[in-house]
């Protein structure tokens, strides 16, 4: 049997520290995911993610489990290509793709940012990271 706890306002077991129920949960990640983005695309870990596509290189679409409310939530992406220290290559950008956010999903594409390109290249990161905030549908 399920059960519900209300309350409008956390608190340590002191009583010092408090936090109102809504910065708690307006203010935590509804969907985030960490992923490798080379050879065989998976899912390292993730919360309220239900699956991942590799649209191509560089490319990627990450389905939300339980959508968003709508369209105009936050996302942070980062990517990563170190292995050690020496790892050529290791500057990598990430933005949202051109045909905007989903309520179902985010799609992000990774590219090779060095200071001595001009134009930058799509590329397949060793880790890739995506943190949603906003409000959960």
């Amino acid at each position: 049997m399920a059960s519900i706890l209300r309350v409008n306002t956390l608190t340590d077991a002191s009583s010092n520290n408090s936090v109102a129920l809504e910065t708690v949960s307006q203010g935590s990640a509804k969907a985030w995911v960490n992923f490798n983005g080379t050879g065989t695309v998976a899912i390292q870990d993730s919360f309220n993610v239900s699956g991942l596509t590799d649209n191509g290189t560089g490319d990627y679409t990450v389905v939300i489990g339980n959508d968003m409310a709508n369209a105009s939530y936050s996302y942070l992406a980062t990517a990563s290509n170190w292995e050690t220290a020496s790892t050529a290559d290791s500057y990598i950008g990430v933005s949202g793709y051109h045909g905007g956010q989903a309520t179902a999903s985010q799609r992000i594409v990774t590219y090779r940012e060095r200071y001595d390109v001009s134009t930058p290249t799509v590329k397949d990161p060793l880790t890739t990271n995506l943190a949603i905030h906003g409000d959960s549908a």
